[in-house]
């Protein structure tokens, strides 16, 4: 029978789970000859001393590894391996997943992901589910198990849902994770703000300063009237009355001016003449 390197064809799959209860891995695996099992927790392998209570069997290709009561230590990265001493092989496993970030437009953005598997997996960076080619712009680097997307400049359009994809022959696993990026907020100038307001405000606006004006003008018109009433009339002179006239029928003005032309023409006063004496006859 022939040599058939080991291969996973159920891969692990996250488990979350409420302390004290139990928490079950499993993965299925091929192989020939029977491949060997071994289980890693952040990239330590575990062992019966190094996680008291744990169960882990293998049979008819299942691997399972079983913690029947959970804690808050318990908490970590799972990884399982196979080998059959021909050909090693283990599913990708993220050691770094990536991490949501936020950033100010025009800055330099860096997405890591670290992951481990046999044969070494690849990787693949996606933006809402479309593959990302590096580029000028968008560039894929690695160094070891560090894969890395680098965006040179980043603007409010780059915002989206990031995942990295890691894919080998014992299978494939998916990181998630949220960028966004904050446009630049620009300043303006007080006096050139500019305030919008429909027709019916603007004419309720124009009123109220009609209005205003109209109850100034009242006020400082009642202020003038309250000033004279008690200052100004105190100083000021007491109305002439004309006198009146003793003769109970006035000779109209007319008369007035003829009687004085008169006299102004006459020379000289009036002599009284004396009436003739009769003298009887004899």
């Amino acid at each position: 029978m022939s040599t058939q390197a080991p291969t996973f064809t159920q891969p692990l799959q996250s488990v979350v789970a409420l302390e004290s209860s139990a928490a079950t891995f499993e993965a299925q695996v091929s192989g020939n000859p029977v491949p060997e099992v071994s289980w890693f927790c952040d990239g330590q392998v575990l062992t019966a001393a190094a996680l008291p209570g744990a169960q882990i069997s293998f049979s008819d290709g299942r691997a399972v590894l079983m913690i029947p009561a959970v804690t808050a230590a318990h908490s970590g990265r799972f990884s399982v391996r196979a080998t059959n001493g021909a050909v090693e092989t283990a599913p990708p496993n993220f050691i770094q997943r990536l991490q949501s970030v936020t950033v100010r437009q025009g800055s330099q953005v860096r997405l890591d992901v670290r992951v481990a598997g046999i044969p070494t997996p690849v990787v693949k960076f996606y933006r809402e589910g479309a593959e990302i080619q590096s580029s000028a712009d968008f560039q894929i680097v690695q160094d070891g198990d560090l894969y890395s997307l680098l965006i040179a400049e980043a603007f409010p359009e780059d915002s989206g849902t990031y995942s990295v994809s890691a894919s080998n022959s014992s299978g494939r696993t998916t990181s998630t994770a949220e960028l966004l990026v904050q446009g630049e907020e620009v300043a303006v100038p007080a006096k050139k703000t500019k305030t919008f307001v429909s027709t019916s405000q603007i004419s309720q606006t124009r009123q109220a300063r009609v209005e205003k004006r109209m109850e100034a003008s009242f006020e400082s018109a009642a202020m003038m009237e309250m000033q004279i009433e008690d200052g100004d009339l105190a100083h000021k002179a007491p109305t002439r009355v004309p006198p009146k006239l003793t003769s109970k029928s006035p000779t109209p003005p007319g008369g007035v001016s003829k009687v004085a032309a008169m006299r102004h023409q006459s020379p000289s006063p009036v002599r009284p003449v004396k009436a003739p004496i009769h003298t009887p006859h004899r």
